[in-house]
């Protein structure tokens, strides 16, 4: 009897794909390969195969089922076996006629499973090959059993295996623990400011769905209604404070905060600018003593936590004083959201002061204030660049000490340009999700913008509930 068997791996880019002719083969011949089966595992599986039964993916319904947790696709362990076929016994050339399978035992996340062919027989009329198939977890269990036929190649191949893409599953769920926090209790009392879009009106509707607001819409009523008729949007019991047009409305939502009405406002379809100009009037009664700002709060798949970047939407060449009240800002929002001591990474091009970069010495001016106490509840460090701020071992090799460097939780950023740009690159180049709010006001302001997922709108919303429990309950 000889054998196929490898590494325990599938073969790897750069590797030659080597088969065994039908002549070459014998009866007991046999060829296995072993993989752990990982959460990527199965979440790549269900996006290639369509499968997504929750008994696969959802911890919670997979807990009121046969096994009591989430088990792979029996699929998956079977696609072992068409792996050993095609790449080593028979190998390259080979057709797979037919396979058999019963599934034995779950696969669960973690188990090591071996995959192993075996020769049975051989029919030379047709050049068919017939192997029995079993699939062993690492405590030498069954968890598969089945037969194979295929028709083996008649000629030699060696050939180059083709290099694999490079894949990466993109996971946005730093926000869910939020969601859930904002879902409980009564749902915020949001005035939606000229919702005079279909996107608009959808975001509205969708959040309100999800239980975190209760949206009031403020603008034109009768365009209102038309745009929702012809979306196939539903506004059954939305109530709607009419304003003719959108400065009207903006003006219309204030004083309904004033009024003690709503509790918060979320950006319809008019521009940012025209709505906080009428935030921020003398009269308003929504200014503070703080700057306002805006936050993205980001779920960057790449980082293992929510990342703040401020400001990138509001103040475009912010003084050090401006600074300071963005960086205060931003930590007294993760301090509603449950961050105790938030880390601040004050951003520059380079991680050294530098007197021809101004926002290397605002950096380090930030730094200084807030160990002297005029910035509170948070460590601040700067300068740092970007790798060195969210990547310990770009600050490891340039020797940083820092209690921030590699593990920040907020990005304050030299000024408008660079953040509004910084936040772009993490949304298209990093698949973020980011919910936009402003802050420094009374109530929390909501920015979603048309390009917004679902998952960012409801973030936002959920972010601006938890920010206001905050507030009144200090």
């Amino acid at each position: 009897m000889t054998s196929a068997q490898g590494n325990g791996q599938t073969p790897r880019n750069g590797h030659v794909l080597r088969n065994r002719t039908f002549d070459e083969i014998a009866v007991g011949d046999e060829a296995s390969l072993t993989r752990t089966v990982g959460r990527d595992d199965i979440d790549l599986f269900a996006a290639v195969s369509g499968d997504v039964n929750p008994a696969h993916l959802d911890s919670a319904f997979a807990a009121t089922g046969l096994f009591g947790h989430v088990v792979a696709h029996g699929m998956w362990t079977a696609a072992l076996i068409s792996a050993l076929l095609g790449t080593r016994l028979p190998g390259p050339g080979t057709v797979y006629l037919g396979q058999n399978l019963r599934f034995v035992k779950p696969v669960s996340l973690g188990d090591t499973i071996t995959a192993t062919v075996v020769v049975t027989e051989k029919r030379p009329d047709k050049h068919f090959v017939i192997l029995d198939t079993r699939c062993f977890n690492q405590h030498g269990d069954e968890v598969l059993t089945g037969t194979a036929t295929v028709i083996a190649p008649d000629r030699k191949v060696e050939w180059p295996q083709k290099p694999l893409p490079e894949i990466s599953v993109q996971r946005h769920d730093l926000f869910e623990s939020f969601v859930a926090r904002a879902k409980q209790g009564t749902a915020l009392r949001t005035a939606i400011v000229h919702p005079c879009t279909a996107d608009s009106l959808a975001a509205a509707v969708e959040v309100r769905a999800e239980g975190i607001i209760e949206p009031v819409l403020v603008g034109p009523e009768a365009r209102i209604r038309q745009i929702a008729e012809a979306a196939g949007i539903v506004l059954d019991g939305l109530p709607i404070e009419s304003a003719p047009h959108s400065h009207a409305a903006a003006a219309r939502a204030v004083e309904l905060v004033a009024a003690g009405r709503v509790d918060a406002l979320m950006k319809g379809s008019l521009h940012t600018d025209e709505l906080l100009t009428v935030v921020l009037a003398h009269g308003s009664n929504l200014r503070t003593e703080r700057r306002v700002s805006h936050v993205y709060a980001m779920d960057v798949p790449a980082y293992d936590k929510p990342l703040i970047v401020t400001d990138a939407a509001i103040n475009i060449r912010p003084t050090l004083a401006h600074k300071r009240d963005i960086c205060q800002n931003a930590i007294d929002f993760l301090h509603s959201v449950g961050v105790e001591e938030p880390l601040v990474a004050a951003l520059a091009a380079v991680e050294k002061v530098n007197d021809k970069m101004p926002a290397t010495l605002e950096a380090a001016a930030l730094t200084v204030m807030a160990l002297r106490g005029q910035i509170v509840g948070g460590k601040v460090d700067g300068p740092l660049a970007f790798d060195n701020a969210i990547n310990r071992d770009a600050a490891s090799a340039k020797g940083i000490v820092s209690p921030v460097a590699g593990q920040a939780d907020i990005l304050l950023v030299p000024d408008l340009e660079a953040g509004n740009m910084l936040a772009r690159q993490l949304v298209y180049f990093a698949h973020a999700d980011a919910a936009g709010l402003v802050l420094g006001a009374r109530v929390p302001i909501i920015l979603t913008s048309r390009a917004d997922s679902l998952r960012a709108r409801i973030a936002s919303a959920a972010l601006a509930k938890l920010t206001f429990a905050h507030s009144i309950a200090r």
